[in-house]
């Protein structure tokens, strides 16, 4: 393969990188890519991204050196230029030491990926820094998405950056008012839903269909290899050594399905020698997947989800079936 390509998870049909869909046009499964070979692999690998940790950084603190997600570009967009980058300094977030947390927690040794750091304060800048790099790649005149919080403000912002109108369906009364603030702010259209996000979604995947607007939910494949960043992020701060679990908060199943990839290419690429185990947690309220794991994936269960953490109030999981394939693979 000299170029990346867009694959169907379903039917394994195949799409230029620069093809706008989202979904696969002949059967509706998701999209993933693939990308042609790095020149390095293993220790050599190591040692290219190693490099970049001391990029040459330009005055704002905002180019292609500074992002934690571009570092790693030859993973993530490989024939992506300078001038197609819409970033701001994303990525790098702190592994933080906290000893309270892991006595709270009954473990010896625990560290915890602050995606706070992000400029809009969340890892869907990771996701979003790519996505909406596609979307002016592909000419994309609008950019669309369904939230509950930060992906509309990741959305908003990187699409104020690129010059590209935003377009947002959130879920009304069912939002963080700081995030909604935010998204406003960043000057993106922003719709209050009568129901939920998997409502909201579902208009999204309607509306961009209709009207040709680039959608950036997760279900986008990109947004998914930028998140996996977080990743080799982590892992290059842990000098490539695997921790024994990764734990994370489970909604749409984004963050599962982009760990679970990300832990494939790096085991692949010889990046480590083995992979941690994933560990996906859910409020009660708003638990399908758990619901889904107790029953040994035998069913793919769906809830009207409630619960205050309103980041994943999701009964519907998009990214389902790549969150399986993760979990079974650690």
């Amino acid at each position: 393969m000299t170029t990346s390509e867009q694959v169907c998870d379903a039917c394994g049909a195949r799409y230029p990188a620069r093809d706008p869909r989202v979904e696969c046009a002949a059967c509706g499964g998701l999209l993933h890519l693939e990308h042609p070979q790095p020149a390095q692999c293993s220790t050599a690998l190591r040692d290219f991204f190693d490099a970049r940790l001391t990029p040459d950084r330009d005055a704002s603190g905002t180019g292609p050196g500074n992002s934690g997600v571009w570092r790693f570009r030859e993973l993530v967009m490989p024939d992506a230029s300078d001038a197609d980058l819409v970033t701001q300094g994303e990525g790098n977030t702190p592994l933080l030491a906290r000893a309270r947390v892991a006595a709270w927690a009954g473990v010896n040794d625990l560290l915890l990926k602050h995606e706070g750091h992000n400029p809009t304060g969340s890892f869907k800048d990771r996701g979003m820094t790519v996505a909406i790099t596609q979307a002016k790649r592909i000419n994309a005149s609008a950019v669309a998405c369904a939230s509950t919080g930060n992906t509309s403000s990741a959305l908003a912002s990187y699409a104020s950056l690129a010059g590209l109108r935003g377009l947002v369906l959130v879920p009304q009364g069912k939002v963080a008012l700081g995030k909604l603030s935010q998204t406003i702010a960043y000057g993106a259209q922003t719709l209050l839903v009568r129901g939920d996000f998997d409502d909201c979604l579902r208009l999204a995947r309607e509306s961009a269909e209709q009207l040709g607007v680039y959608l950036a939910n997760s279900i986008n494949p990109w947004r998914l290899e930028g998140q996996k960043t977080i990743i080799f992020d982590l892992l290059q701060q842990l000098r490539w050594q695997s921790p024994d679990w990764l734990v994370l908060p489970a909604g749409n199943l984004g963050n599962t399905a982009a760990f679970g990839a990300a832990l494939r290419d790096a085991l692949r690429l010889g990046l480590i020698d083995r992979a941690p185990r994933l560990a996906c947690v859910q409020a009660e309220g708003s638990a399908p997947f758990a619901a889904s794991f107790r029953s040994g994936f035998t069913t793919r269960h769906t809830v009207r989800a409630e619960t205050i953490a309103t980041a994943i109030r999701i009964g519907a999981p998009a990214s389902y079936d790549r969150a399986v394939r993760a979990i079974r693979e650690t």
